[in-house]
């Protein structure tokens, strides 16, 4: 695996979550760019990204809520989640990429009761 993410895990509507991913294998030098999530039945969508000149970019639906950070030293990436809701139930996806290829990771299951 080059992407690896974790911090999933059922919470209850209100809460938080944190998810972490980690860029393994230095050798290709994976830049972590960006978190999607996926519900069963639909395509994936963005959730928060990095864009090439470093801004953070947000889906409408967790502006406000949800803070994209990375370390580029550690190659890592931080979903930090707020206020959760059930809409926010997905597998959530770490993205990352070189100058040649895109990686995804298996993904974490965020699961936010009512």
């Amino acid at each position: 695996e080059h992407m690896v993410e974790s911090g999933g895990g059922l919470v209850q509507a209100g809460g938080s979550l944190t998810l972490d991913c980690v860029a393994s294998g230095s050798i290709l030098r994976i830049n972590p760019m960006g978190w999607y999530r996926q519900i069963p039945g639909k395509q994936r969508e963005l959730v928060a990204t990095f864009t090439s000149d470093g801004a953070r970019d947000y889906a409408d639906s967790v502006k406000g809520r949800f803070t994209i950070s990375r370390d580029d030293a550690k190659r890592t990436l931080h979903l930090q989640m707020n206020n959760l809701k059930p809409e926010d139930t997905a597998v959530y996806y770490c993205k990352g990429a070189n100058s040649l290829w895109t990686f995804w990771g298996n993904g974490t299951l965020v699961t936010v009761s009512s």
